[in-house]
């Protein structure tokens, strides 16, 4: 009797990433592409996570937003209301 083993595809993943007191936590992430990255805005007013020349987030307060990621890199995120805020991610190929 021979055992057949199939790989299965890798299923994509949500992230979180938590703010609070102006802080991305964890600031720095790995991902592949297809995950998602889920903000969670644990302040009372607004943030972004914001890609200079790339994509930007609109997180409100006291809610959370996502986003799919498309292609692989190396991304410096912050928020475009508190640049001292700052994150950082690495999304690979599946």
């Amino acid at each position: 009797m021979a055992l057949t083993i199939a790989a299965a595809s890798a299923k994509a993943e949500t992230i979180e990433v938590t703010i609070e007191k102006l802080v991305f936590s964890p600031a720095s992430i790995e991902a592949k592409v297809g995950d998602t990255i889920e903000w969670v805005n644990k302040d009372v007013f607004a943030h972004t996570a914001t890609v200079t020349g790339g994509w930007e987030v609109m997180i409100p307060p006291k809610t959370s937003a996502s986003l799919t990621l498309k292609r692989a890199g190396s991304f410096d995120y912050f928020c475009r209301f508190h640049p001292n805020m700052k994150g950082q991610m690495t999304v690979t190929s599946p």
